[in-house]
């Protein structure tokens, strides 16, 4: 049994997680940050709308979700600290992490009908089309190609959990250079202006407005605020062209103007929209436009947020084959997301979603609805039914992407905007060179061990020996598959939690020996002795190690970072003894009492227990019997 788990144990490590490489690097734990130094990135909290810092414990509850997610995939003890007033430091060990490209991201999620949709035709005729900006929120995967199938929000397929209609999710396509954006027959109706009496705009904001006006001129600038409508390329492809100067504007400046203005002027690229500084289409209260493929869209007000989500988590659709994200709404985002699907599913007369629709897609039959991360449109799919379970986004995810998102959507958005100062490589703290130092050390101090364990126990002792390189070897490749498959990072806190457990090994060893000497003082045969003294040194060796587990347990659930790994290390060491004591240690010791060298005290280490034991004298008032 115990050869079978090395076999499958091994294997794992050879193959299993996506080894791959040489053997050199299959067989590599991964080490923390304080052996081999590792990656450290910093995010700098933006201002409030007051120009003063954010508060102390808008900070504080920012640093427990990016601790959150950084460890979401085990126990990878990840440093996350608040430095200053502004900054958050992530350190995670290795010399690049992809984990702390998106830890950061705010990772606000908003479900938006899509008003109006038009291809990026003007932008790309005046400008060479240039790739997508990095920076895509964790978990988003890229937009899909037109023709595939793009992520979508529906209910599980029919005969998976929750049962209901599969929601059909065409990807955007971006006609071709000097194409109409929309069919002329599904022109798209003007925009409904927002609801409410126009406010006047923040100073910081219409300083920047006045900034465009003077850029591009008070005619052009007056004449783009009085458009209702997307420029009509299809009877004049040049119409555009008197727009161009808006295309030299940065994010910033895009972000000042109207959603209607970005989405109406062609030459707002969606370069220049991505551009945008972090936060910028983060009210759910007001339209917004962003980009799907090329595709510009104008998004209503969200009618569900992040918030309205109660869990998440990645899966595996079994009838398709691909990874996506299930929501499970509260019970009044719930209601929220039913009535935007049905408003989606089922528009009003005069609605514009279903003339965008087609713009996307001409054969779409109801209206879209994007699916929103920060930024970044993840899935602008069609709505082909009223949504009233469990829900799932789907698109081109990995399982790394999904469980990402399914992370970031559970432990809730960031309650501060940052942006990413620095990202570097730090030295290790301790070095390479100590932990060679450290390992020959340790080495040492289980050669004087086993000296030790064949001088007093003598065969006995060969009995300790191979356990403690057994139970070694179960250790290090567990260690090898649980940093492959759930981050768990060794570091100088979990060694020494490995230490520690070598002492509860050596308590099970003495309490066994010390019990068969104690059968064979009372009268009976080593052979005889062996399994009396397993059976009755069985119960405290469970006990024992059971409360060393349930210590560790408590320990790593209340405690934080690198006591959490030396808590895991005890506890994961201490159930690996447990398998070789029972898998190992018994089998053999019966093995060698029916050996003749077990019957010699020179041999066996039992020395003058056993010499006693094979006289005639009578040991405690009873003579010695062969069972």
């Amino acid at each position: 049994m115990l050869g079978l788990i090395f076999i499958i144990l091994y294997l794992v490590a050879f193959f299993g997680f996506g080894a791959k490489g040489p053997i050199s690097e299959r067989l590599h734990p991964k080490l923390g940050q304080d052996l081999v130094g590792g990656t450290q990135a910093t995010y700098v909290a933006s201002l409030a709308s007051n120009g003063q810092p954010p508060p102390q414990a808008s900070m504080e509850e920012a640093r427990r979700i990016i601790e959150s997610r950084v460890n979401a995939l085990g126990v990878s003890e990840a440093e996350v600290i608040v430095e200053g007033n502004r900054n958050i430091v992530v350190s995670l060990a290795g010399e690049t992490n992809d984990q702390l490209k998106n830890v950061g991201q705010a990772a606000q999620m908003r479900f938006r009908k899509v008003l109006q949709a038009t291809g990026d035709v003007a932008s790309a005729a005046i400008n060479p089309p240039t790739a997508p900006p990095s920076g895509a929120p964790s978990g988003a995967p890229s937009a899909p190609a037109p023709g595939n199938s793009g992520g979508v929000p529906s209910t599980p397929p029919s005969g998976g959990q929750g049962g209901g209609e599969v929601v059909k999710a065409p990807a955007p396509s971006t006609p071709p250079s000097g194409a109409p954006s929309t069919p002329p027959s599904a022109a798209p109706a003007p925009a409904p202006a927002p609801s409410g009496a126009a406010e006047e705009p923040p100073a910081d904001k219409a300083k920047l407005i006045a900034e465009v006006e003077k850029q591009v001129g008070p005619a052009l600038y007056a004449a783009a605020s009085k458009l209702t409508a997307p420029v009509d390329l299809t009877t004049d492809p040049n119409a555009g062209k008197q727009f161009a100067v808006f295309n030299t504007l940065d994010g910033p400046h895009v972000n000042a103007l109207s959603p209607q203005m970005q989405f109406f002027v062609p030459t707002i690229s969606c370069d220049q929209l991505n551009a945008r500084p972090n936060g910028a289409i983060d009210d759910a209260g007001t339209q917004v436009t962003t980009c799907q493929t090329g595709a510009k869209m104008l998004l209503d007000k969200a009618k569900v947020v992040g918030t309205d989500i109660a869990n998440a988590s990645p899966q595996l659709d079994q009838q398709s084959g691909q990874w996506v994200v299930s929501m499970d709404f509260t019970s009044e985002g719930q209601s929220k997301w039913t009535a935007l699907t049905r408003e989606a599913f089922q528009p009003a007369a005069g609605d514009t979603c279903l003339a965008a629709a087609q713009a996307v897609s001409s054969g779409a039959t109801h209206c879209l609805v994007a699916v929103v991360l920060d930024k970044e449109i993840i899935s602008a799919p069609e709505i082909q039914g009223v949504l009233s379970g469990q829900s799932q986004i789907t698109g081109q995810f990995t399982p790394v992407s999904a469980r990402e998102l399914a992370n970031q959507i559970k432990y809730g958005a960031l309650p501060v905007t940052f942006n990413a100062a620095t990202t570097q490589t730090v030295s290790a703290t301790l070095g390479i060179k100590q932990l060679e130092a450290g390992l020959l050390a340790a080495g040492i101090g289980m050669g004087l061990v086993a000296i030790y364990a064949f001088f007093y126990y003598r065969l006995l002792g060969t009995v300790i020996f191979l356990s403690l390189i057994l139970s070694g070897l179960l250790t290090f490749a567990a260690l090898v598959v649980l940093g492959r498959s759930t981050g768990f990072t060794l570091t100088l806190a979990g060694i020494a939690g490995f230490i520690v457990s070598l002492g509860v090994a050596a308590d099970s060893f003495v309490i066994y020996f010390e019990r068969l000497k104690d059968e064979i003082h009372e009268g009976r045969s080593p052979r005889s002795a062996v399994p009396r003294a397993w059976a009755r040194a069985r119960r405290t060796i469970i006990s024992a190690n059971t409360i060393t587990i349930m210590a560790a347990v408590v320990l790593y659930v209340v405690s934080v970072g690198v006591v959490q790994g030396f808590a895991f290390a005890l506890g994961l060491s201490t159930i690996l003894d447990l398998v070789v004591v029972f898998l190992f240690r018994h089998p053999i010791m019966t093995m060698f009492a029916n050996t003749k060298a077990f019957l010699s005290p020179r041999v066996s280490g039992l020395g003058r227990v056993l010499k006693n034991a094979t006289t005639d004298e009578p040991v405690k008032g009873r003579r010695v019997k062969e069972a």
